[in-house]
This record gives C-alpha cells, sequence and structure tokens, in this order.
C-alpha cells in the first residue's frame, strides 16, 4: 500500500469506520471528489485497501513522520491523519470518554467533552489538511460537497475511543455487554438518559473541586440535612447561594465569607483551629463559556438556565467526571454512592492526600481544584542565617577559611515565626493549621529538618557565596541563605567595591598613567586583595590587564605587602618581563626560569617570573615563599581543576591571589569553577554540588534563575570589560569581521564525501568510547580535507590548485600586501601552517612561524621583527600565539581554520585589535562552502552574541548527536 495518501471512512458504530490507503496496487476502490482547473469539482475512482481503527493504529503512530508539529507547510494526508491518531489516542489516555447512544440505539462510546485547548488544536490540525485527506463526498449533497477535516477527525477520534475503551477484559470487568463488547449492544432503555451521537453539545463542562473551611458545628447540621436529602426531601437548610446567578456576581462563591461564624479577614487565635472542618463542594465549569460556574446542588433540579448553559448532558459530564476522578483519589468513592452527588466532609487523612500528590494527578486528568485564597501557597520556609561560629572571630575579623556556623529559622511568607508558633505547628495533629490569619500547610519533613537540621557549619568563602547569591544546596536541597550582621557588613563592602570602588591615588614609582578605567580596576583589585578575597581580572585583551597589575604591585610595595609572583605561558614572559622595565623600571624582576634558576634573596618588593612548566616541577620551593600577591596570568591554562598544573597552583600559598584571562568560561562552566575556585577558594561551593545545581541548569536547560543566582555570586569577584564598552577604548578603530565561503575543488569534495559515507557506516551500532572516537576522528579529518587535501592524505605533492581555501588565500594576501600591509594568519594545525609556509616560501614571500615549540628567546625576537615591519606575514598556531603577544603591526587577521569557539578566536584577533592599535582591523574568517565547516559557522554566530553568557563551545555537544543527526550535520551541501 501507498502510505503517502489516506482518508478515513466513517460509520455510525464509530468502532467499524476504517482507513482507506490509496494509490496504486490495491484491488479495492474507492470514490473521492477532488477540484479540477477544467472540469470544476469531479468525483474519481482510485485504488485503496481498508484498515479497521485497531490495524490502523499501529501503522499510524509508528509512522516516522508521525508527531503533533505540523509546522508550516502542507502535509500529504498520511501524515495529517497520524498526526490524529496520535492525539485520538491521547485523548483516551486522557479520561476524555464518554457514553453515547447512536441513532439506531446501539451502544457508542465517543471522546468528549473537549476544552478549549483541544478545540483549538483541532482547528491547526484541520487547517494542515490537504484536500486529498478529506475528499470524501457527502453522500446527496447538491451541488457536491466533501465533509470537514474537523467533522472528519471527530469521527476518527470517536472510533479510536470505541475501539480502544471495549477488550474482553472490559466485559469480564464489567459483568454487562453493553459499552464492553465489541459487537454492537442494543441500549434503546438508555435513550432518554444518554445523549445521542448527534446532539453531543461541541463542549461540555469540566468538574471542579471547591475546597472550603466550616465550623465543625456546620458539618454535623449538613449531615443532618443530607439524610433527609435521601429521602428525596428538599433539603432542610438550603445553601444561600442557591439564589444567585453566577453570571451577575462576580465572586458568587466567596467560600468562607458566606460561613456566619468566620470571617475571612478576622484574625483567628489558633486554638480555634480544631474547630473547624473541611469539605468539598461539587461544582461544573462550562467549557463553552467558561465564566459560566454552576454548583452540583443546582444541577439535579436543572433549573433552566443551567441547562440553556450547560446543554442536557450536564449530569453525564458530572457522573462520567466524577468516576474518572474517584479511580485517581478513592477519597471520593463516596460521592458515587449518593443518588445526587453535591458535596462531602473531607477526613484529615484525605485532606493531606489532596495537599499532597493526589491534587497534581486530578489536575492533569482536567479535574479543577479551587482552594480558598488563603491556601494558594503553603507560604513555610526554611532558611539558614550564617553568623560567626564561636571562638572563629578574632580583632582582625575572621578569615576565608573560618568555619561560620547556621542559625535555622522557620519562616511564613519571609517573616520569621516565633518558638509559640513554630511549636503549635510541631503539636499539630492536622495538615492545615490557622496561623496569622490564614491556612497553613504543615509539612512535617519540613519540621523535622528543623529539628534535625542538615548541616550546621561552612566556610567563610562558601558562605559569603552563598549570602550573595541567596541561596545554597546544602545536603541536596536549596535552601535560602541570608547574612548574619558581621557577614552582612562584608557583603556590603564587596557591593561598593564592585559597583564604585574608592579613588586611589596612583602609586609611586608608575611610569604610566592609567585610563580612568584602569585606575576603576586597580582601585577594586587593591581593595579586594586588602579583604584578602581573590579575584578574575577579565578584561579584553589590549585594555592592559598587566598594567594593572604593575600597578596593583606598586601600591602593595608601598604598604610592605610582600612580593608578587606572576605565573604565565612561556610565550608571554619576556613581555611581562618588558612591561614591568617600562612602567615600573624601579621594581626589581626575576625570571625563575631556565637552567641556573633560584629563588635566593627575595626582596619584598621584587616581582617573580615564572612559566606553568616550571610550577609543575618547582611547586615545593616556590611554596616556600611568602607571597604577598600571587598572579595567574591567562589562567585558562589551568581551567582543569584535575590537572597537575592546578593542583601544584593551589599548592602555592599567597596573602591574595589574581587570575587574569579573557575567556573566564572558555568552554564550559568548570572552567570558571576553577578559576574562581583558585582564587577564592569556597566561593562556588563544592565541584559536584556546582555541577549539579548549577552548571547542569544554566549549560543544558537554560535555566535564568540559577543563571541570575550564579551572576549575582560571582559578580563581586569578575571584574568583566570589553573594548566595545562605552568610554573603555574610545580611540580604537574600527573592527571589520568578514566570512570568506570559499568552494570545494574536486579532489576536495570526493574526498569529503567518501570520509563521511565510510565513518557513517562504520558508526553504526557502536557507541561509548568507541564511537566518541569514530566521531572525533572524522570531525578532525573533514576540518583537514577542507584546509587542503595534502593535510589530510599525508603525502607530498602539488599544493597549488588543490584547495578552495588556499586558492581564496592566495588572492587574499596578494591584495594585502600590494597595499603594503601586514597580517596575521592563525591555524590551529602546526602541519597546515607549515604547508602554509612553505607555500609563501615558493612564491618569494617571506614569513614567521610562532608555534609550541618555538623557544621563548626566538619568541620574542620574531614579536620584534615583526612590529618593526621586516616581515609582512606573521603565521601562529591558535594555542600558542593566541594570546599573551602585541602585533599592532597587523592591520589583517586571517583564521585560516576555526576553533569553534568564539572567545578564542576574538582572543586571538585582539592580537592586533588592542590598545595602540591606530588603523582599522580587518578580519578575514575562511569557511569551505556546504561543509561541515559551513553549518558551524553559521551557529556561532547564534552563540557569540551569548560568550559570556556560560555557554558550553567546542567540538565535546557534536559527539552527543545521534547518528542521524550527526548525518545532517556533516553531509555536503550543494552550493544553492
Amino acid at each position: 500500500m501507498l502510505l503517502g495518501e489516506a482518508i478515513f471512512i466513517p460509520d455510525e458504530v464509530p468502532r467499524r469506520g476504517q482507513l482507506a490507503l490509496w494509490g496504486d496496487g490495491d484491488d479495492d476502490v474507492l470514490e473521492l471528489v477532488f477540484a479540477c482547473s477544467w472540469h470544476g469539482v469531479r468525483k474519481r475512482t482510485v485504488r485503496a485497501g481498508f484498515l479497521t481503527v485497531d490495524q490502523a493504529l499501529p501503522v499510524l503512530l509508528t509512522a516516522p513522520s508521525a508527531g503533533p508539529d505540523l509546522g508550516g507547510r502542507r502535509r500529504r494526508s498520511f501524515e495529517v491523519w497520524s498526526a490524529a491518531a496520535i492525539a485520538g489516542v491521547g485523548l483516551v489516555a486522557r479520561g476524555r470518554l464518554t457514553p453515547t447512544v447512536t441513532v439506531s440505539g446501539l451502544d457508542a462510546w465517543r471522546i468528549g467533552p473537549l476544552d478549549e485547548a483541544d478545540l483549538r488544536w483541532l482547528d491547526q490540525l484541520a487547517d494542515s489538511f490537504p484536500a486529498a485527506a478529506h475528499a470524501l463526498p457527502i453522500p446527496g449533497s447538491r451541488p457536491m460537497r466533501v465533509h470537514s477535516p474537523q467533522w472528519l477527525v471527530r469521527q476518527f477520534w470517536d472510533a479510536i475511543a470505541d475501539t480502544l475503551v471495549r477488550t474482553g477484559a472490559a466485559a469480564r470487568t464489567v459483568g454487562a455487554p453493553a459499552f464492553a463488547t465489541i459487537e454492537p449492544n442494543p441500549v434503546p432503555h438508555l435513550t432518554g438518559w444518554l445523549p445521542s451521537t448527534v446532539d453531543l453539545p461541541r463542549a461540555g463542562a469540566r468538574l471542579g473541586l471547591r475546597i472550603e473551611a466550616v465550623p465543625a458545628v456546620h458539618r454535623l447540621a449538613h449531615q443532618q440535612a443530607d439524610d433527609f436529602d435521601d429521602e428525596g426531601l428538599p433539603p432542610a437548610d438550603p445553601d444561600p447561594r442557591q439564589d444567585l446567578d453566577p453570571s451577575q456576581d462576580p465572586d458568587p462563591y466567596r467560600h468562607l465569607a458566606l460561613d456566619q461564624d468566620l470571617d475571612p479577614d478576622e484574625e483567628v487565635p489558633p486554638t480555634t483551629a480544631s474547630g473547624l472542618a473541611f469539605r468539598i463542594v461539587l461544582q461544573l465549569r462550562s467549557l463553552a463559556d467558561p465564566s459560566l460556574i454552576v454548583d452540583a446542588s443546582e444541577l439535579w433540579y436543572r433549573p433552566e438556565r443551567v441547562v440553556a448553559g450547560f446543554g442536557a448532558s450536564a449530569d453525564v459530564d458530572l457522573l462520567v467526571a466524577l468516576r474518572r476522578a474517584a479511580q485517581l483519589w478513592p477519597a471520593l468513592g463516596p460521592l458515587l454512592e449518593q443518588s445526587r452527588p453535591c458535596e462531602l466532609d473531607l477526613t484529615d487523612a484525605a485532606l493531606a492526600e489532596l495537599l499532597g500528590p493526589a491534587a497534581e494527578e486530578l489536575s492533569d486528568a482536567g479535574v479543577e481544584l479551587l482552594w480558598p485564597a488563603e491556601l494558594a501557597g503553603t507560604g513555610l520556609g526554611l532558611r539558614a542565617v550564617v553568623v560567626p561560629a564561636p571562638g572563629q572571630v578574632t580583632e582582625a575579623g575572621f578569615g576565608l577559611q573560618a568555619l561560620l556556623s547556621f542559625q535555622w529559622q522557620l519562616t511564613l511568607d519571609g517573616q520569621v515565626l516565633d518558638a509559640d508558633e513554630i511549636a503549635l505547628l510541631a503539636e499539630a495533629r492536622r495538615p492545615l493549621v490557622r496561623l496569622r490569619g490564614r491556612w497553613v500547610t504543615v509539612d512535617p519533613a519540613l519540621l523535622e529538618r528543623l529539628r534535625r537540621p542538615p548541616r550546621t557549619r561552612m566556610a567563610t568563602a562558601e558562605a559569603l557565596g552563598a549570602v550573595l547569591a541567596g541561596t545554597a544546596e546544602i545536603d541536596g536541597q536549596q535552601v535560602e541563605v541570608v547574612a548574619g550582621a558581621l557577614l552582612t557588613e562584608l557583603a556590603d563592602r564587596l557591593a561598593v567595591l564592585s559597583e564604585n570602588p574608592p579613588d586611589l591615588t596612583a602609586p609611586p614609582g608608575l611610569s604610566a598613567t592609567l585610563r580612568p578605567y584602569q585606575e576603576r580596576g586597580v582601585a577594586w583589585l587593591a581593595g579586594m586583595c586588602d579583604l584578602g578575597l581573590g579575584v578574575c581580572l577579565a578584561d579584553d585583551m589590549g585594555l592592559g590587564k598587566t598594567l594593572q597589575v604593575i600597578a596593583l604591585h606598586l601600591h602593595r610595595r608601598h604598604h610592605k605587602a610582600g612580593p608578587t609572583l606572576v605565573v604565565c605561558p612561556a610565550s608571554v614572559l619576556g613581555s611581562w618581563a618588558r612591561e614591568l622595565a617600562r612602567f615600573a623600571p624601579d621594581v626589581p624582576v626575576r625570571r625563575y626560569y631556565g637552567g641556573d634558576r633560584h629563588l635566593q634573596a627575595i626582596t619584598p618588593d621584587e616581582v617573580v617570573l615564572v612559566t606553568y612548566g616550571v610550577v609543575l616541577r618547582d611547586a615545593e620551593q616556590l611554596a616556600a615563599i611568602g607571597w604577598g600577591l600571587m598572579v595567574a596570568d591567562e589562567a585558562q591554562q589551568a581551567k582543569n581543576p584535575h590537572s597537575t598544573t592546578a593542583r601544584r597552583l593551589r599548592a602555592i600559598p599567597a596573602a591574595a591571589r589574581i587570575a587574569l584571562t579573557g575567556t573566564p568560561v572558555e568552554n564550559r562552566l568548570m572552567d570558571l569553577w576553577a578559576i574562581l575556585d583558585w582564587t577564592t577558594p569556597g566561593l562556588l561551593g563544592p565541584m559536584e554540588a556546582f555541577t549539579r545545581g548549577t552548571a547542569v541548569p544554566i549549560e543544558r536547560h537554560r535555566d535564568p534563575d540559577v543563571t541570575a543566582a550564579l551572576a549575582r555570586r560571582v559578580r563581586p569577584f569578575l571584574m568583566r570589560r570589553r573594548k566595545t564598552d562605552p568610554g573603555i577604548a574610545p580611540e580604537l578603530p574600527p573592527k571589520t569581521q568578514t566570512d570568506l565561503i570559499v568552494p570545494l575543488t574536486a579532489e576536495q569534495v570526493t574526498l569529503y564525501e567518501a570520509v563521511v559515507r565510510e565513518t557513517l557506516a562504520a558508526l553504526a551500532g557502536t557507541e561509548g568510547f568507541e564511537r566518541a572516537g569514530l566521531v572525533f576522528k572524522l570531525i578532525t579529518a573533514l576540518k583537514q580535507i577542507c584546509n587542503h587535501p595534502e593535510q589530510y592524505l599525508k603525502q607530498r605533492g602539488t599544493v597549488a590548485g588543490r584547495s578552495g581555501k588556499l586558492s581564496a588565500f592566495d588572492e587574499l594576501t596578494e591584495l594585502i600586501l600590494a597595499a603594503g600591509e601586514s597580517v596575521l594568519v592563525f591555524s590551529q594545525y602546526k602541519q597546515m601552517a607549515t604547508l602554509l609556509q612553505q607555500h609563501l616560501h615558493a612564491q618569494g614571500i617571506p614569513s614567521l612561524f610562532l608555534h609550541g615549540g618555538t623557544p621563548v628567546a626566538r619568541r620574542e625576537a620574531m614579536v620584534a621583527q615583526f612590529q618593526a615591519g621586516q616581515v609582512p606575514v606573521f603565521l601562529l598556531s591558535l594555542r600558542a600565539g593566541g594570546t599573551g603577544l602585541t602585533l599592532t603591526r597587523a592591520t589583517h587577521v586571517i583564521h585560516y581554520d576555526r576553533w569553534w569557539n568564539p572567545a578564542v578566536e576574538d582572543q586571538a584577533t585582539d592580537r592586533a585589535y588592542r590598545i595602540g592599535q591606530d588603523r582599522p582591523v580587518q578580519v578575514h574568517r575562511m569557511i569551505a562552502e556546504g561543509t561541515l565547516e559551513d553549518r558551524i559557522a553559521t551557529l556561532l554566530e547564534t552563540k557569540r552574541d551569548l560568550a559570556d553568557a556560560v555557554i558550553g563551545s567546542g567540538e565535546a555537544w557534536i559527539g552527543e548527536l545521534s547518528d542521524a543527526e550527526l548525518a545532517d550535520l556533516v553531509t555536503l551541501r550543494s552550493a544553492p
């Protein structure tokens, strides 16, 4: 059968309807109606195959295109009927079932009642129906007409309901054939009670349970009145609301105001709580007019306005919904035993169930719960007040590692409860207690946590971070945290330093004029270090982080704070030495590097420069010095907290620590945790708790509340300024970024498609590390092919004419050099940069190449040579040359291949676009058209604006794609 076209053929008995799959190759025929441009509307006979509903459902529900997302395009008829089947089964699962009587007096189940959301979805589905999906002629119609999509879908849904409900088990359980057996059952005796299939209202009514608080004496009176009602007599004490018209009274059921002994605005002493009881009142809300509400007590007397507003089947709607609700919450069972169910007194146990999961289950089933306004939320909460533990405070205050204690408090709407109120809650024997003029839900687990607090101590740094965020994860639960007096004072000082640090005069010995933003940075650094708190200075590259640290050292030297240790990559060791000699010429500087390094006779005002590699070997010797300040430049190099480098850095003590980086979140939030946990240990809590409670909600779910809490916590400890911020670097010239979309050569296309085809075949059935390894190998191979076939094949041969990128590179460099300008060329592959250098040399173009294996002295000479204009092309590996260098001679930057991380890419560009640059900078990013690079470039543009908002980058996410998603990402697309 052809699964592209389908139509439903209804029957008077819904379950006898059939799904027709029509097209070539079927034996049976079907007459449909189609529009023809030259003959108008005409009938047409097509070949078709017919399926019963129970045969059709597995086909429709397992179809690849099945799904309720109808999108914007027109669908084939099979697709829309597949979506209709999913919706119909969902309605049955939600209990949207109504027993009806057919025109011939047979039993039939129908879908209903439908609420407004269901009807809107039905209209949306109908709008997507192609003509072929409802081309069923209406018999005898003149002129010829077809059934509407809405009508056919409703008939199909009824057929699904009438099929799924009827099983052999159902017949045995019920004990009667009606509405249970598969064969039709005559039920003429029910015709006057159940609605017919043709007059069932479009939208019925929704059952509501209104919870009311009443005096216990009122409950007794009600029970007596119910005894008379069971004998068929009118109620002895009619409800005073009976004569109210809900359409006229905006709030006709003011539950507490109508009780003579209870005023909702009056303060009721807690001791009177035992004199109150709770009951449930049944009510119906019209789905056609949601403002129309009526109590079940009025329904049984069928006043004229109730029938007009709810239809003749209102009682059926109520009874069916009540039976469905009682299956979910058995406490409603006694209502089904009443001849005219109206209301039910609640036991304390039933009330406790309703305050728990029963409420959610009823709501999911379409039953509306209406609580007293005073129970809109429990309002009870537990919070921790952070105060210094005994013996932890001295005349000098308390340090970051001092232990602070939690004083646990119980609050109601943020207000602390006193001991008597807590005792009242603790002694309560029922789930609700009247407190401070409102009903309060008593949570035994909350009271138990108050009696036995989960944790009572926390280090100062972690407690400070919790206070700033407002919450903390304590023993696996989020708890509100507030500060005691001493910690409040510290938090206030941090806020002042962060927003408006006090003016700081230029320190003696500084041979430079600080810009206003640099003055603010030095004042902030000085204030935080004076408090013994570490920080991260995350200014954009080129804004003078080094100068600000030099000024800070001079400020601390004036106050005799001790020597400074600067840890940096080998590529910038010389830059630090030159900057110190230029801006602080009288400060002694020692390079702790090379074979003759030593730490003898260090002076209190000295600056010691050391590389990360030396720290790995000499951490013990460095830890023996009493450092007044320790600085980690390009701190993202120690972003892995489990690495040996990170552990050795932590082993070196210092009075204050500063991390310098332009990318505090390079790939994921754990980068930020690692940096701040080195500068201020404990600030973001334990790594496991941070991952579970912060990183996962932000990176996977983009949780705005968690993101805001993290921002509040880190803001005082991290200063981030960009070149584009107002007033930061107004003198910088403009920067232009251009994507060069280049085609692949025939050789590249052949290699690319072969690698994709072979790897996708190899991926089938793999998982875990094996699959991740294959995906990584695939991505690497495709990027190399996009660069140049020789890089992938690793076979020496002709270079020119084989790569679209290389051809574009030749054209671009020719224009740049003809204009007498200089260019930086970045690649993440040393092999590719070497190939480019050889290619340039063959053309007589001089170039330099800096990579991870270039010695420090050679690096400095290369930078000086380029800055002097002696060489026009500087090739750099992205990792070795993307940080710490000042190369303002360049007015062009070429990214031959991309790292797929906007922050890293911008940092590399900032080698040229930084303070000191006085000419416009043009950035050229090369992208192979139709390839993986092309689609990743589109994704990067959506991430670039969020690079500072904790978004993971890099390539790790590609390994998490399914086989189909991966194939879509890497398959070569033809040019539009």
